[in-house]
């Protein structure tokens, strides 16, 4: 059983308070005023103009900022003072003023003052962890941060550090004393365990607790102003809605990245370790991966380009680092790396396109009953906005398919579990190879007409039968082709309840585009237009609502765009025309069936009683600061959860084998025929997946229609 599924949620909350320092450290040197005041101004005018529901900025708009910054900032309520928070206040119901006069008093006073709050907090807990705790006295914390007032004194202040950190040495502490006693359980009677008394090892946790502190600071002591002030101008556009957002120049090229799936470079994952760039993994078929001295673990000193000096990288941001490791394709980077051994070399490394296999689609034959299924996972509608004749979700989906025809599958599972969505073009491209031509979805700007997006090839690649399974992290382009493959009969969707409910569009508009500036002012995401499903009836907090549900462990979670903050409304408009076709002779047949065979499954009522106690725990915040009441909590949640331990040893009968086309390139390529052995070795513990298959082999195609519109 995984870890979230055994563990109590306050359990894992002491490492998510550590984890908290990441939004509260000193500032870095070289504020740029003039560069924020534009960005305050640019972003200020473009939300007015094109935001699909403006706000008034006004003195509620004001309260709002002031609140959701200071949040943003100290979470955790371990800087600032009330008496910081009275001082702030009187710039409550102005700071819609400063930002239409593009004043960064409000910005600058805060930051002034977290900045010295910060610094005097390093202090805190050294000194704390300096001393003992006492784990005999009967004590308890609330980790429910919203409830929390701040501190009215310093003295209170650190208290609640102490109570954070005490949470944070309890937690380790249990975990080497858990793991000290399965050893000495676990040794024979030739081997010896040194058995360490509770005071040494309290004093190790309380090391380990200042030693990743230490490291946290470290690393967000790199932040520059750039990056707090990123958090100032998202404090401004969360208030329209939550996926309106300001990229500051990095954040830009990520998501580049992340939506063409590909980047030019060696092909290598870096992490920080300590003040060096260490490879901490290669990615399959790059370029670092198929030279072969580049090396997971090595730790990266110099970056040369081609014949020039290198650049010592050592104790270097990583984000500057990475800089110049990165670069264009065909030229020359050179690498001043020490081995594992303690070795130095210099390697060479031809910079290339580097594809994120994981963002790609790919599929896997299985049988049921004797019969061949096909079925496609999509991790996100891809697309390289930026170059023509580069992979995409649509093509490769049209590809994927073809394949699997020609291993004579007779129905297709489409698999967008956690696809959090992506390009609409290919989500409407990808709709058009399961229908004839017509209407796939219903886009709208304020205002304005909605637009009708529509399939105009008649060309079906699959007229076959067709299930989709969803679960609440489905979004947005994931949304728009469940919700058109619904409406037009054309698939049974199953998943969960529904699907994550994000009905918006949004555009990235590079802010430089707008404004001519020598220096890189980053852009912004902002929702322009609202998805309408062509029933007419949006996408936006309701999802797509399954055809078939079936129980998950979020299912008494708060997950999906209901749930965001300052989400836009539902609405309906009218629909669009189009003729939904009965494709299946037997649909409610077999939806009745799955449903009955869910009821009545045991496996899926363990999960449903597993989702209600994980909820009951989450809910419950409270930390027994007692050593032995913590244990015995522990214990108990431990001794409730082997209630569940059999969701984690179920397994199906099915097996999953790699399309033919596949296997050749998995015989040169190890890591990929590793990555697929333990991809079809999930799927078959899926219960998910088996019920999805079990709807799609059950589904009659109706011989007297065509699928089409």
């Amino acid at each position: 059983m995984s870890l979230f599924m055994k563990r109590n949620y306050k359990i894992i909350l002491p490492l998510i308070i550590v984890a908290g320092l990441l939004f509260g450290f000193q500032i870095a040197n070289k504020p740029d005023p003039e560069k924020d005041k534009i960005l305050v101004g640019l972003v200020r005018y473009a939300l007015k103009q094109g935001h699909y529901e403006p706000h008034y900025i006004d003195d509620t708009f004001s309260e709002k900022i002031f609140t959701d910054f200071i949040d943003a900032l100290d979470p955790y309520k371990r800087f600032f003072l009330q008496e910081d928070l009275d001082e702030f206040s009187k710039y409550k119901n102005i700071i819609d003023d400063q930002i239409k006069s593009e004043d960064l008093t409000f910005y600058n006073v805060v930051m002034e003052r977290l900045d010295q709050r910060v610094l005097e907090s390093q202090s805190y807990y050294r000194e704390i962890l300096q001393t003992p705790f006492d784990f005999d006295k009967n004590d308890n914390f609330d980790v429910d941060y919203d409830k929390k007032e701040f501190a009215s004194s310093k003295a209170e202040l650190i208290k609640n550090w102490q109570n954070q950190l005490k949470v944070s040495t309890l937690s380790r502490l249990h975990e080497k004393l858990e793991l000290q006693e399965t050893m000495s359980k676990n040794a024979t009677p030739n081997e010896g365990v040194i058995m360490k008394s509770f005071e040494e090892l309290e004093k190790e946790s309380r090391e380990a607790a200042e030693k990743s502190l230490d490291d946290l600071y470290t690393v967000m002591n790199e932040l520059d102003d750039t990056d707090w002030f990123a958090i100032f101008i998202n404090t401004m556009t969360v208030q329209f809605d939550p996926h309106t957002n300001y990229f500051a120049p990095k954040d830009k090229k990520r998501f580049d990245i992340s939506m063409a799936g590909k980047l030019e470079g060696i092909g290598a994952r870096l992490a920080k370790r300590d003040d060096y760039t260490r490879v901490s993994e290669l990615i399959s078929g790059g370029p670092a991966w198929r030279g072969g001295d580049l090396e997971v673990g090595d730790l990266i000193l110099k970056v040369g380009q081609g014949d020039q000096l290198p650049v010592d990288i050592v104790g270097m941001r990583l984000d500057d680092a990475i800089e110049y490791i990165k670069g264009k394709k065909g030229t020359e980077v050179r690498l001043t790396v020490k081995k594992i051994d303690g070795s130095v070399q210099v390697i060479s490394i031809i910079r290339d396109i580097v594809e994120l296999e994981e963002t790609f689609v790919k599929s896997t034959v299985v049988e049921v009953d004797q019969r061949k299924f096909g079925v496609i996972n999509l991790p996100k509608f891809y697309i390289d906005f930026n170059e023509r004749n580069f992979r995409n979700s649509a093509t490769d989906m049209e590809q994927e398919i073809s394949r699997l025809k020609e291993e004579n599958v007779e129905g297709l599972l489409i698999d967008l579990r956690n696809n959090g969505g992506g390009s609409l073009k290919t989500a409407i491209e990808i709709a058009g190879l399961f229908i004839s031509d017509g209407p796939v979805v219903q886009v709208k700007y304020r205002g304005e007409k909605p637009n009708i997006r529509s399939d105009k090839d008649k060309k079906i690649q699959w007229e076959g039968p067709l299930v989709v399974l969803v679960n609440e992290l489905s979004a947005s382009a994931s949304e728009i082709f469940a919700a058109a493959m619904q409406d037009y009969n054309r698939a049974v969707i199953i998943g969960s309840k529904q699907s994550f409910g994000k009905g918006t569009v949004q555009n990235v508009l590079p802010l430089n585009n707008y404004f001519k500036y020598d220096k890189d002012l980053g852009a912004l995401k902002m929702t322009i237009q609202k998805f309408y499903r062509i029933n007419g009836g949006s996408t936006q907090l309701k999802g797509v609502v399954s055809d078939i549900a079936m129980p998950d462990k979020y299912t008494y979670f708060e997950i999906g765009e209901r749930d965001e903050k300052n989400p836009l409304s539902w609405d309906k408009i009218q629909p669009a025309e189009y003729t939904p076709v009965d494709v299946y002779e037997n649909f409610n047949k077999v939806v009745n069936n799955s449903k009955e065979r869910i009821a009545d499954n045991p496996h899926f009522i363990i999960i449903d009683n597993n989702a209600r106690w994980l909820k009951e725990g989450r809910d419950n915040t409270l930390i027994e600061l007692n050593y032995e009441k913590f244990k015995n909590d522990l214990a108990q949640r431990e001794k409730e959860s082997e209630a569940f331990d059999d969701i984690a040893l179920y397994e199906s009968n099915l097996t999953f084998d790699s399309p033919k086309y596949e296997l050749p390139l998995m015989k040169q390529d190890s890591i990929l025929a590793k990555k697929r052995e333990i991809w079809h070795s999930n799927l078959k513990k899926d219960i998910y997946m088996e019920e999805a298959l079990t709807v799609l082999s059950e589904l009659e195609i109706n011989k007297n229609l065509l699928v089409k519109n």
